[in-house]
């Protein structure tokens, strides 16, 4: 898959002249932005705005169809069960289960395929009814082309069978036969319907002999005169040799017997036995796989690969898988005739008939509007051990390669990213770098998809994903003034520098406010305000409080000497401290001790001395603020009031 295989396909953007100015773009992971630029022109004429839009181009739109999102959601579910099941496959129950498997995955499809068609058909819209067809004809070829890969690659069906799933094959695609079974028979007299011999013709083409003599039955009720002929070829098409599902019989007797029948219709045919009735002697040159009779009905069989089914059953029933090829390409040119190329869609069904997975692979990667149908294909196709020797030159395996590009494509989505984790982690060995480099780019809108994001990281040990969805959460809180939502999230993201950030924010509200937000939070902050210096004293300063409201003095008192004293407060606290410390000066009791006292006064005069501390007022504008000077004058008076006391007291202490 490494050459190019062709011209990518041209793009036009609506109101943009490329021709005449310069463009510019940014690449994004599942999107591009495109506008116009006036770089490097020098012509006044030039440099106005051309077209003023800035353009998203998406690189898979598919995401965001409502019908293929129920496709992408329930094959999620199968995938990630055949992943979980893979020890288990083992022996013979492992051809089962993969089957089994397929089996799921085309039910996903013929579902959403209905929806859609049902969507077609009711749309009132011409534009979304052209979009709905395109996706029923996307819908239809992935159907189609996933049961010929499921039963040459995954059934493996031998020669006898092989033929038996071709007829179902073609019966399941090619449908147009049921509609105009209805027509016909719901009509007064089916027999003299304008269209009942082109339904007979269809019957047979598709190996359904047993509705076929039905219909013989009813023109040989109504028709005297043929009532002979439609006995004998309906007693042919009885007696027509198939190795049905549980039959004993070997192919070599099968073909024995099909060989003796052959000959009965050849003989019925040179007898002319149905030369009075052209219907009926074409049926029978149709039941001899004569190819001109074949060619002559190429409107009823509507495309080349039913003209293959239809030779096979009627010239070699017994085909082997290593022949399909020959009878494939055989059967295209003769139904092309040369008067048309082969569409996309025959190279792929023709690649399958040659056994070239890769070439299935790579022709649907180009086909195809999105990555889900080469994904899901490929990972079964691997369980089946069908892929193992084929590795890219850039480091990965065609699988993981192929999962990668369908998860990136669902985390463009706003919701489908979630799915898009799991195709990440069945990757080995690309997979868990791609789930980091896009689950950082998820736009965080809410803050419970923040919280399935963090939770995915979380669960998959992303340190450097979870620090940063938290630091982003917190950053957004304290832009809207939530401060115990950004402490949270700031400790849960283990950032030491945004934790004091907040807590500077809680101090300073507590500063102008006078009493603190989100206690709770502050009141249990356990062993995470060990986090930072400022969070620790947060914590701390609260503790403080709490004690003095439950009347403990001393354990508050000595509390807030340690805080001052440790140099864990902050210098622009102090004063606020020191103020706290007042109601504890004044007290009947005698609360600081006379060393405590000093403390208290050392912790003052070093606040008011004349030496400035970078960033907080200098003594000089202390002494000039009223206010704080009368602070000081209150402070140095109780100061000296408790050490007095304390001095007495202690005193009588060690006279007594």
């Amino acid at each position: 898959m490494e050459e190019l295989d062709g011209e990518p396909t041209v793009t036009l953007i609506p109101g943009v002249n490329s021709q005449k100015k310069q463009m510019c773009f940014d690449w994004g992971p599942g999107e591009m932005l495109v506008c116009e630029t006036s770089f490097n022109k020098k012509e006044k004429s030039d440099m106005m705005p051309g077209c003023p839009f800035i353009h998203i181009i998406r690189k898979n739109e598919d995401v965001y169809s409502q019908i293929l999102r129920k496709l992408f959601n329930e094959s999620h579910g199968i995938f990630v069960g055949l992943q979980r099941i893979e020890e288990e496959l083992t022996g013979k129950s492992r051809k089962t289960q993969l089957v089994r498997v397929s089996k799921n995955y085309r039910s996903v499809i013929r579902a959403c395929l209905e929806e859609m068609h049902q969507l077609a058909i009711a749309g009132k819209d011409p534009a979304s009814d052209r979009q709905f067809s395109i996706q029923v004809s996307s819908l239809s070829a992935m159907e189609l082309i996933w049961n010929l890969c499921e039963i040459l690659f995954i059934e493996v069906a031998p020669a006898g069978p092989l033929l038996l799933h071709l007829l179902d094959w073609v019966q399941l695609h090619v449908c147009e036969v049921d509609s105009l079974s209805a027509d016909v028979l719901g009509s007064e007299n089916p027999s003299k319907h304008e269209r009942f011999w082109n339904l007979v013709t269809v019957l047979v083409l598709q190996g359904r002999l047993d509705e076929a003599r039905q219909m013989l039955s009813k023109e040989a009720n109504t028709n005297p005169t043929s009532a002979g002929m439609c006995r004998i070829l309906g007693d042919l098409m009885r007696t027509m040799p198939v190795l049905s599902p549980g039959n004993t019989q070997t192919l070599t007797e099968l073909e024995l017997k099909w060989q003796h029948w052959h000959e009965g219709c050849e003989r019925h045919l040179q007898d002319g036995t149905f030369a009075s009735s052209p219907h009926l002697e074409s049926l029978c040159k149709i039941m001899l796989g004569d190819e001109a009779a074949l060619l002559e009905q190429k409107e009823l069989l509507s495309n080349w690969y039913h003209f293959l089914v239809t030779r096979l059953l009627y010239s070699h029933p017994t085909v082997k898988p290593m022949d399909l090829h020959f009878y494939a390409q055989s059967s295209l040119d003769l139904f092309l005739g040369g008067e048309s190329s082969p569409e996309p869609l025959d190279n792929i069904l023709m690649a399958a008939f040659e056994f070239d997975i890769h070439q299935v692979i790579k022709e649907c990667s180009i086909a195809l509007s999105n990555w889900w149908f080469v994904a899901h294909l490929t990972d079964l196709l691997d369980h089946c051990k069908l892929l193992q020797s084929h590795n890219l030159y850039f480091g990965s395996n065609m699988r993981e390669f192929l999962l990668l590009e369908y998860a990136s494509g669902l985390f463009a989505h706003h919701s489908l990213w979630q799915l898009g984790v799991d195709y990440f982690d069945y990757c080995p060995e690309l997979g868990r770098v791609s789930l980091e480099l896009h689950i950082e780019r998820i736009p965080l809108s809410t803050e419970q998809k923040a919280l399935k994001v963090l939770r995915v990281c979380e669960q998959r040990q992303m340190t450097e994903q979870v620090r940063s969805i938290c630091k982003i959460l917190a950053m957004k809180a304290v832009r809207n003034n939530r401060l115990g939502s950004a402490l949270s999230w700031s400790i849960r993201a283990k950032d030491a520098a945004f934790a004091t950030l907040v807590s500077d924010r809680f101090l300073r509200d507590y500063c102008e406010r006078g009493c603190f937000s989100d206690l709770d939070l502050i009141d249990n902050l356990g062993p995470a305000m060990m986090l930072s210096d400022r969070l620790t004293f947060l914590g701390k300063y609260r503790e403080f409080h709490r004690l003095y409201g439950e009347k403990r003095f001393v354990d508050a008192a000595s509390l807030l000497l340690s805080l001052m004293t440790s140099q864990i407060a902050p210098r622009t606290f102090w004063m606020t401290l020191l103020t706290d410390a007042l109601p504890l000066l004044e007290q009947k009791q005698v609360i600081f001790s006379a060393e405590q006292t000093y403390e208290l006064m050392r912790c003052l005069e070093d606040l008011t001395s004349g030496r400035p501390v970078r960033g907080e007022p200098d003594a000089q504008q202390l002494q000039d603020d009223d206010v704080e000077t009368t602070k000081v004058e209150m402070l140095r008076l109780a100061l000296a009031r408790n050490l007095a006391r304390s001095i007495i007291k202690e005193g009588s202490l060690e006279g007594s």
